[in-house]
């Protein structure tokens, strides 16, 4: 018997229906209008606004809907058998002789039919996209460049708003510290934000070097994420623009903001702790081996304003 289960993908309260980017390298997670999905997104290709990764529209759901939808189907499913047992025993009730010396009568019991809520949909999206070629509606954390439905790639416009998205959670800050009555619960959540805009400032920054990098003619492969090292980064700029990193920023700032991209790399892959390799590859003095890192907030903003000025000489370069 082939049933067919109904099952409904929960929206936000803006509208929007999560996604997630089903390449096993990415797991992008993002939002799209629920409406645009249904009228702008193609069936047969939709983009991961991170990775550019194309599949159909029916392999865009993320994890938590999957394991919801099959949920649904299990208690559609359940109630349906549920429903056939007890019209089949009250079937054979009807067919029993009410006179007769022995009547067999069927009773099926069990709990009414469960029902399952929606997963629960992610916070709403920081950073709200709407795209320049198609008009699509979508929403990232961080960066991104794709659009969804067409995947047009608005490279300079994205910097930039993930930069200013960067310094309003920075701005927000204040409101943070006061709005949370427990002290502890407050200065984790701000040291969140703030190593989260580190994060995402030099993920922002990547992305927009890439799409930099590809408008020259037959642009030739490079490593994955190599732009998150500004050594090689500068080197395969200087050899694809003829200018390297050191011609829009002073060595002291090249320095600093080495210092942060290495910074980065031990959030993201070392949980923040100091090992030998960031003490050589940084030449920070302030701190050894095993201390853990420290970000402040105008660290942070240092880091967003060398980044600003460095893909500014950059875009220069390539045009």
């Amino acid at each position: 018997m082939k049933v067919s289960v109904s099952t409904e993908t929960p929206t936000d309260e803006d509208g929007y229906i999560d996604r997630e980017c089903p390449s096993p390298e990415c797991l992008f997670s993002f939002k799209v209008s629920a409406k645009d999905w249904r009228e702008k997104v193609r069936n047969e290709e939709v983009f991961c606004p991170f990775c550019g990764h194309t599949a159909d529209a029916q392999k865009w759901f993320t994890t938590e809907q999957v394991e919801q939808l099959k949920k649904q189907a299990f208690v559609q499913v359940k109630g349906m058998f549920g429903d056939a047992m007890r019209r089949d025993a009250k079937s054979w009730n009807r067919r029993q002789t009410r006179n007769s010396f022995l009547k067999i009568t069927m009773n099926v019991s069990g709990r009414p039919q469960e029902v399952v809520l929606p997963a629960a949909v992610t916070d709403p999206m920081r950073l709200k996209i709407t795209c320049e070629e198609c008009s699509c509606r979508y929403g990232v954390i961080g960066s991104a460049f794709f659009c969804p439905a067409c995947g047009h790639n608005a490279a300079g416009r994205v910097f930039q708003q993930s930069l200013g998205t960067i310094r309003g959670a920075l701005d927000a800050l204040p409101f943070i510290r006061n709005g949370l009555p427990d002290k502890d619960t407050a200065e984790n959540t701000t040291r969140l934000v703030v190593e989260s805009g580190m994060l995402n400032a030099v993920m922002a920054f990547q992305r927009y070097a890439e799409a930099l990098f590809l408008k020259q003619p037959s642009p030739p492969k490079i490593r994955h994420n190599i732009f998150q090292n500004l050594a090689e980064g500068s080197g395969l700029w200087q050899t694809a623009f003829g200018n390297d990193f050191g011609t829009h920023l002073q060595p002291a700032e090249l320095g600093n903001l080495n210092r942060f991209f290495q910074q980065r790399h031990l959030l993201a892959h070392n949980e923040g702790l100091v090992d030998d390799n960031y003490l050589a590859r940084s030449e920070d003095t302030g701190y050894r081996a095993g201390q853990r890192l420290v970000i402040r907030e105008d660290t942070v903003r240092e880091l967003l304003g060398l980044v600003e000025r460095l893909a500014i000489g950059m875009s220069k370069d390539v045009q």
